[in-house]
């Protein structure tokens, strides 16, 4: 407690007396905003606050649905700790709808109760922690616009339980809490009445695709309507594109308004006679109306091919694929007939009937449209256009761009029967007990959805689970039908119209429902079945992510057994493909990707599952590694090499590199036809890849650049390549440089495996690659491609590293990588294990969760206090005599630098984050105990650590939360 007071003393120094003062302190207050651009909010620390607290007191004047949604999943993981808290909030103005009410009344470990103080209007957050608590007061009431997106202020403050600040709060709550009234099913009907009779209903502008709905009655009326941001920049590329080739695909994100986009360009190439293809009837129709809207115009200007419908002679002609690739009907147009021709969803094209209609037509431009241009069959839709990608939207830009409706998603439990979780090899009889029945619909209920009625897709494993499920739910008394592909079109269409009437609550399905489908009003989709593809995952995700009258939003619930493949959610959420464990662990627990109000909550047990996915796939398989190939191949239209992967946001080329010593290598192992190289130049192509590549010094690689144009560079002409490229240029840096590329560096064993040979040679102030690698450049172009294919991809990568500073603020590295670029002379990683003190330097190396592992059998107790302070243990048998101890001890009076790295467990290989660089407390120096695993007392030296900045704090809510071993 005497450690805790005295840093509460100094961060209230800080905060309220001197900024300027040394000691930051870990409780100074804080001021919390939304800043989209440092991807910070107000929720991450509300629910930091939650995760770690006690028990909670909220007095909010204000909560909505999606606000309620943002804590749900937290509320349930701090039920099963058996923490509970309360809620203070009010019906002023009657802004808070009955529904949240009922929402408030699922939670359990919450008690809710009514104020009715006249102008009730507080926003308040207690947190009790052991030993203090944390208050957030300011501007934002829990609604997920005031949590994630409106500029708001509030303070967050912390104080010992006996000060006075919290009594006051306290205080108040109690006073108000004991006059207020507890929230019940009764007291919810009767303001309900109320609402009804007292709220206006607001007139709301109907918006189709971000476009106000006109009646467009002629061409003037058409042209009030304006692209949006997105279009219009779509529109330019399609324009600049047209100006040199005659096809071109758009790829855009599910219910981002292709349909709209497609109509706008049309509009602007004005063509003579149109074509639009599509692959199903039910949307010809809008597809018409959409344009008609867009382009103005006479009706008999727009016509379908359907069924019976021939309007074969119309300006605007809507066809559906299955009337139009009929011989008979093919023959009625000639060759030329159209001079734009749109093929939506067109990832289908491979069908001998889309390939038939697209072989025969000549148009003077053909549009392609799709959301998913990643199949998971053999044809290559970018080769179908040249490769011509006008533009593109995938769905994290769709959200920052405000074109979708915003969702919550809940990775949630499944079902664990005496202890075990549903998982791969689970037997239908498990799928379909009432137990799984119960337990599924407990989530939906308590996840909810936005919106008067439920209007859910729910998507299973399988046709029998579906059908099985929508029999058990019917009984429950739920309203569902399942749907498989054997059902006709006619059928589906019913169904889907008896689902947004309000006949059906849910439409149970497989995978019919991925794609082609429209059902705007969707506002919870569940999904019963294991992530085997990411494409597959955000279509299904997209069904419920157009915008619509009826939500605010859409639910996701996720279900989430003990799959292999789970590393695929977060994968698919991120959009990120690099197949690095450590950005997919990152995304698993900072989704700050996810722009708006949406959200990506797990449930502690669900994350868990992933996480124990993730450590046990190999990311860098070789098949996972090929198949990321030929889909960039694909798209390219040629071998990918390392700089075309990074430019395309696609494979990490050092994931590539971790499993192979080089590309070259990799090229070779999946067969491609590929000129041939030497030993040495492999050797010489495996220490580039290994050790400059990943960008982390940007010095080697603009060195090995010159030498390659040049052949030899005086070292002060490098120094100036350095200033001009904003980096440092102390010797020290640059003899750090030189031992790298002579290899002096490196163990006996890595120069032998880099060719043993010295690939620079320095003399007499003047550097030039080795011979061998001269002759290598001018002999084999190849070899020279290769290289320069390197050095390119790491120079981009370095984009994400300071040049000025020897190590980036929480970027990652190895403790090969520390030695390096604090310029050690030799690697000397094998007996640095957690510290060592070496060259005016110490790096410290802590694994944050140890899990019982080997290298752990003494009970260390490392820990972050705060976002600025570590409390950090020394190796165990130390004491406060140990010369090791004191050299840290006096690292300051010394001119020693302490560098601190921290990984999240072992799971994360070999790489630590770099958190800066610390400076001791002298304070908080103690000689301490601690028991090894046989119960035997050893002597260890703890010391606070201080960070010079704080640690970023999506990393550092990343590193302290728990995960499985």
């Amino acid at each position: 407690m005497g450690e805790f007071l005295r840093n509460l003393e100094e961060s209230l120094h800080k905060g309220f007396i001197n900024q300027n003062f040394i000691t930051p302190g870990s409780y100074k207050p804080q001021l919390l905003v939304n800043n989209t651009i440092e991807n910070e909010n107000v929720l991450s620390t509300l629910l930091d606050e939650l995760e770690h607290c006690e028990t909670f007191l909220f007095s909010v004047a204000f909560i909505t649905e999606s606000g309620l949604a943002t804590l749900k999943a937290h509320f349930h993981d701090l039920n099963l700790k058996g923490i509970e808290g309360r809620i203070l909030t009010s019906t002023f103005l009657q802004f808070n709808q009955p529904k949240v009410f009922k929402e408030l009344l699922k939670i359990e470990n919450v008690q809710v109760r009514l104020s009715d103080i006249k102008g009730f209007h507080s926003k308040g957050y207690i947190f009790q922690h052991p030993t203090h608590y944390s208050l957030i007061v300011g501007s934002s009431n829990l609604t997920s616009h005031a949590l994630k997106v409106n500029y708001e202020w509030n303070v967050k403050l912390t104080t010992h339980e006996n000060g006075e600040i919290i009594h006051h709060f306290k205080n108040q709550f109690e006073h108000v809490w004991g006059q207020s009234q507890d929230l019940s099913p009764e007291w919810i009907e009767e303001y309900e009445k109320v609402y009804v009779e007292t709220v206006e209903k607001r007139k709301m502008e109907k918006v189709i695709e971000g476009f106000e709905a006109y009646q467009i009655n002629n061409l003037e009326d058409a042209l009030k309507i304006i692209p949006n941001k997105m279009q219009t920049e779509a529109l330019l590329n399609i324009a600049s594109l047209r100006t040199e080739k005659d096809k071109g695909l758009i790829i855009s994100a599910t219910g981002t308004g292709k349909t709209y986009l497609s109509a706008f360009d049309v509009r602007n190439y004005a063509p003579q006679k149109m074509l639009f293809v599509v692959h199903r009837e039910q949307i010809l129709q809008k597809a018409k109306s959409d344009f008609k809207r867009i382009l103005g115009g006479y009706d008999d200007e727009f016509g379908i091919l359907s069924g019976t419908t021939k309007d074969t002679n119309a300006k605007y002609l809507f066809a559906t694929i299955q009337s139009l690739s009929k011989d008979s009907m093919l023959s009625q147009f000639k060759e030329d007939e159209f001079d734009y021709i749109l093929i939506d969803e067109v990832h289908k094209a491979g069908a001998d009937s889309y390939r038939k209609v697209i072989n025969y037509f000549k148009p003077k431009f053909l549009m392609g449209m799709t959301a998913t241009p990643e199949r998971t069959d053999s044809f290559n839709i970018y080769e179908l256009f040249d490769f011509n990608v006008a533009y593109e939207i995938r769905l994290q830009q769709a959200l920052e761009e405000d074109m979708l409706c915003p969702f919550h998603y809940f990775g949630v439990t499944d079902l664990e029967i005496n202890g075990e979780s549903i998982d791969d090899a689970a037997l239908f009889s498990k799928l379909v007990t009432d137990e799984r029945v119960n337990h599924i619909i407990d989530k939906i209920e308590y996840y909810g959805y936005s919106g008067e009625s439920v209007k859910g897709l729910m998507f299973c494993s399988g046709i029998e689970e579906a059908r099985e499920l929508s029999r058990l739910l019917n009984e429950k008394g739920y309203r569902t039908i399942a749907l498989i592909g054997a059902d006709s079109p006619e059928e589906r269409i019913k169904r889907v119209e008896q689902l947004e009437n309000g006949e059906l609550d849910y439409i149970l399905t497989v995978d019919i429902f991925n794609e082609g489908i429209d059902i705007p009003s969707v506002n919870q989709v569940v999904m019963l079945r294991q992530t085997q593809s990411s494409i597959i995952f955000i279509q299904q995700l997209g069904r419920g992510l157009r915008k619509h009258e009826s939500k605010d939003f859409v639910t996701i619930i996720d279900f989430i057994g003990n799959y292999k493949n789970n590393y695929l959610i977060p994968v698919a959420l991120s959009g990120d493909q690099s197949q690095n464990k450590d950005n997919i662990r990152r995304k698993l627990n900072d989704t700050s990707y996810i722009k708006g109000i949406s959200t990506v909550i797990f449930e502690g047990i669900a994350k868990d599952q992933i996480y124990k996915s993730i450590n046990n796939t190999k990311l860098t398989q070789l098949k996972l590694l090929k198949d990321a190939f030929e889909k960039l191949k694909n798209r390219i239209g040629h071998i990918p090499y390392l700089y075309d992967f990074v430019i395309n946001e696609s494979l990490d080329p050092v994931a590539i590199v971790s499993e192979h010593d080089n590309y070259y290598a990799f090229l070779k192992k999946i067969k491609q036809e590929i000129p041939q190289i030497n030993d040495y130049q492999k050797q010489v192509l495996t220490m580039f890849s290994q050790e400059i590549l990943n960008g982390k010094r940007k010095h080697e690689l603009l060195l090995i650049q010159l030498l390659i144009q040049s052949g030899s560079i005086l070292v002060d002409d490098f120094k100036t390549v350095l200033i001009d490229n904003n980096c440092r240029y102390d010797d020290a840096t640059l003899e750090s440089v030189y031992r790298v590329l002579d290899l002096s560096f490196f163990t006996s064993g890595n120069r032998k495996k880099y060719g043993s040979e010295p690939l620079i040679i320095k003399k007499d102030q003047r550097i030039q690659l080795n011979q061998h690698i001269k002759d290598s450049i001018n002999n084999n172009a190849y070899f020279l491609h290769l290289l320069e294919d390197i050095i390119k991809s790491g120079l981009l990568k370095s984009i994400d590293y300071d040049c000025q500073e020897k190590l980036t603020l929480f970027k990652k590295y190895s403790r090969k990588d520390a030695c390096k670029l604090l310029n050690w002379n030799q690697d000397e990683t094998s007996t640095m294990y957690g510290y060592k003190i070496k060259h005016q330097t110490c790096p410290i190396f802590v694994t944050y969760h140890k899990h019982d592992e080997v290298e752990s059998s003494v009970a260390y107790g490392d820990e972050f206090i705060d976002q600025n302070l570590f409390k950090w243990y020394t190796r165990s048998n130390r004491t406060l005599e140990s010369q090791e101890v004191n050299k840290i001890i006096n690292a300051q009076k010394n001119d020693t630098e302490i560098h601190f790295f921290v990984k999240k467990d072992n799971g994360e290989g070999n790489d630590f984050y770099y958190l800066g660089e610390v400076k001791l407390d002298p304070n908080s120096v103690a000689q301490e105990q601690m028991k090894d695993k046989n119960g035997k007392t050893l002597p260890v030296v703890t010391m606070n650590m201080q960070f010079e900045k704080p640690v970023n704090s999506n990393l550092y809510h990343y590193l302290r939360s728990e995960t499985i071993s």
